[in-house]
């Protein structure tokens, strides 16, 4: 019997993990940059604590299990909660703001499509303690700044965002009852992604009344792609309140802190980014590339209520996830993976040229390897011409031909140039 991987999950040969170890150091860098620390996880936590962020329905959509003393496990399939029993447990002790990010290994109980597996890695960045719309916006700086140094620009993606906090405050003013407003975000979150009969009957389940239907349909349509705001809250029919004028003022602030960073033109204000998570609370955003012909890169927005609904106290809290399925084919459409990261390098190869011996190879390759360079040799004695062939394969920069009395020849493989030189003199250059 031949084996397999499981469904939704993948396996890393040497090529795949170059290109992985790639996208995963970009994230790193740009996170440690950008003044974020790295924290983890264990990669299994209580079910409780997912049911208690998202309700008792979380529990089919990601692997869960009962140990052997009889507790109720699952795989973590966000590293969010996490995040906030973490900082719950020592939330007197840490410094504010805190900027954290980590790149767990997440798993959910995914139907397998293009964009979205059942294993995947995911890139989180959150501040919390700061209730300002700069944090907000410096979360998609980061993330931005990211997409920016794998290559991706303007052209190629866009961050749209709108704010749960003026919706929520729309709905009330067109009498949709608080407790189907969580119903109601959830319908509007699945909009583009399903059929607009399929979209029609979620609303009129979340929402009886036609009338309210017709002026929250006004409101989304109004307000995709636009920038004038309060005119979509005209379109429904609603006139701006109090309520509605200070979520428009945090808007406005939003905007501000996105032209501070310098990334404004990367993002657009959209009405139809809802977030299907009921724990957001303000800006909501979601990245996807300009043609929006794949599932979202990326996702956030501000969960002030996480903390204390997972037993701790009120704090503010913002961030966003980035996995690396999508991100993943959108570089290879756009040709963006460096030739670094698809083959692999070596500084150099050793090669017994005439009259030098294996253990000649041995002595050379372990100085170079302890100067700190990337040195191979064949584990075969054979023809000088296969050796160089082997060190083309593995991608190896430079050739050490050694010879008899410890002379050698370092060649380039790219230009063909060769100079004679002592071990000395190599190790000096090394």
């Amino acid at each position: 019997m031949a084996f397999q991987n499981v469904k939704g999950t993948r396996d890393f040969y040497p090529d795949d993990m170059r290109k992985l170890n790639w996208v995963l150091e970009t994230w790193r860098r740009v996170s440690v940059r950008n003044g974020f620390e790295e924290y983890d996880s264990p990669i299994f936590e209580y079910l409780d604590l997912f049911t208690a962020k998202s309700g008792p329905e979380i529990a089919s959509q990601l692997f869960n299990l009962t140990d052997r003393g009889g507790r109720q496990l699952a795989i973590r399939p966000e590293i969010t909660p996490s995040l906030a029993r973490m900082v719950n447990a020592k939330v007197n002790a840490l410094p504010r703001p805190i900027k954290w990010f980590s790149i767990p290994r997440l798993c959910r109980a995914e139907n397998p499509q293009k964009g979205r597996l059942r294993e995947f890695f995911q890139w989180n960045v959150d501040v919390i303690g700061e209730d300002s719309e700069l944090a907000d916006a410096e979360c998609i700086c980061v993330a931005v700044d990211a997409l920016r140094e794998m290559g991706l620009r303007e052209k190629d993606i866009v961050v749209l965002y709108s704010s749960r906090a003026l919706l929520s405050e729309v709905l009330k003013s067109l009498q949709v009852a608080e407790d189907a407003i969580p119903a109601v975000m959830a319908a509007l979150d699945k909009r583009a992604k399903v059929p607009p009969e399929a979209f029609a009957a979620m609303l009129a389940e979340a929402v009886p009344d036609a009338a309210a239907q017709a002026g929250i349909v006004k409101f989304l349509e109004a307000g995709k792609g636009g920038q004038d705001i309060e005119a979509s809250i005209r379109a429904a029919g609603l006139t701006v309140t109090d309520a509605m004028a200070a979520a428009l003022t945090r808007l406005e602030e939003f905007r501000k802190a996105l032209g501070l960073l310098g990334i404004a033109e990367y993002c657009r204000y959209d009405t139809g980014i809802v977030r299907g998570l009921a724990y957001y609370t303000g800006i909501v955003y979601e990245i996807f590339d300009q043609a929006q012909g794949l599932r979202a890169l990326a996702g956030g927005g501000r969960y002030d209520n996480l903390l204390q609904v997972l037993g701790g106290p009120k704090v503010s809290a913002t961030g966003f996830g980035m996995g690396d399925v999508v991100l993943g084919i959108l570089l290879e459409e756009k040709g963006l993976i460096p030739a670094t990261a698809k083959s692999a390098a070596l500084d150099y190869f050793v090669i017994d040229g005439e009259g030098a011996t294996l253990e000649d190879v041995m002595k050379v390759v372990a100085l170079l390897r302890t100067a700190g360079r990337v040195t191979d040799f064949s584990y075969k004695r054979q023809a000088t011409g296969k050796q160089f062939q082997q060190a083309n394969r593995r991608g190896a920069r430079k050739a050490v031909i050694l010879r008899a009395g410890g002379q050698l020849a370092v060649k380039d493989l790219a230009s063909g140039a060769q100079k004679e030189m002592t071990v000395e003199e190599l190790l000096k250059g090394a």
